[in-house]
């Protein structure tokens, strides 16, 4: 992957806080179903994980792109910080773990865009948390967190909401306790469908979406469903909203995730209402989908931008 020039000075500021991995993609035909080899026609090796590629994400989108997350003291370690670093993404403030083993993850991905995916998280990353203090948080416009490293991330968004600012929440999968304990601090929170339905045992999302809303009801509340398009409420109000999405053949569903909420957090950060900020989002999410290779499938903002146009603009009532 080429190097891409940072560019200073421009752009609201996004810290993102969790997880940085080193991803080797294989894209195969089909999903194994039992023993035997697989033989994959296609593969890349790329650092990413949810923190990471909505890093990647806001840089793209035209702002500026911090991450907070650890890597072991490996080489492995060096590779994922340095690749990073080259996508544009500030990594001053990784923490390097002595001792530890950096986070690696096989991902099978067939020709339907679906995904199959091996982690490997060494506890030890996360045993000596980073100070975060409000002069830590004083540069940032906004603050997206995963659900990787739970306690720094609770730092995160508390401190965030105690300074004002956007305080976002990978909803993603996770152990229930550990949701539980992030969604009370976060001022905006984007929840996976299956995160939801872990939560609320219900497999309708337009249902899940007033139950969420109930819980936290001064929080934005938002759940994705893929091509399915989003639910969500407005802090404050429970009226569900909903907006569809962009249809695409699905070459790589990889990151896809990802780039919503990258997207959304510096669309919260620039200020743009909500309904705009989820139609960009998944625009762009939808194009990463039609790229192999992970988060590289990452649109630009005038890319995401001139798709979503050209949609609405298909998608208005003739006059």
């Amino acid at each position: 992957m080429q190097s891409e020039k940072k560019e200073e000075g421009h752009g609201r500021h996004v810290l993102c806080v969790g997880a940085a991995v080193l991803d080797t993609l294989f894209r195969v035909h089909d999903m194994p179903t039992g023993q035997g080899k697989v033989l994959p026609y296609e593969m890349l090796q790329i650092a990413e994980g949810m923190a990471s590629s909505a890093a990647y994400t806001v840089h793209r989108m035209g702002g500026r792109a911090s991450l907070w997350g650890a890597v072991g003291d490996d080489e492995t370690g060096a590779r994922i910080l340095r690749d990073l670093s080259e996508s544009g993404i500030d990594t001053s403030g990784m923490t390097v773990a002595k001792g530890a083993r950096s986070a690696l993850s096989t991902i099978l991905i067939d020709d339907r865009g679906e995904r199959l995916i091996v982690p490997f998280y060494d506890h030890r990353l996360h045993e000596n948390k980073r100070s975060c203090t409000q002069a830590d948080l004083a540069p940032f416009d906004a603050v997206l967190v995963d659900v990787r490293w739970p306690d720094l991330a609770l730092d995160v968004l508390t401190v965030a909401r105690q300074l004002g600012k956007p305080a976002i929440l990978d909803g993603d999968v996770a152990p229930v306790e550990t949701l539980e304990r992030l969604a009370p601090a976060a001022s905006h929170i984007i929840f996976s469908e299956p995160a939801a339905e872990r939560l609320t045992g219900l497999s309708d999302v337009s249902a899940m979406v007033p139950v969420l809303h109930g819980r936290y009801p001064e929080t934005f509340i938002a759940v994705t469903a893929g091509p399915s398009g989003c639910y969500w409420t407005e802090a404050g109000d429970p009226r569900v909203h909903f907006q569809s999405t962009i249809a695409i053949e699905a070459v790589d569903t990889l990151a896809a995730g990802d780039v919503f909420h990258g997207t959304f957090a510096l669309a919260v950060a620039e200020g743009i209402e909500s309904r705009a900020a989820i139609q960009l989002s998944s625009v762009a999410a939808a194009l990463k989908c039609q790229v192999f290779g992970g988060r590289t499938g990452t649109p630009t903002r005038a890319e995401a931008e001139a798709a979503m146009i050209a949609w609405l603009a298909e998608a208005a009532p003739q006059s």
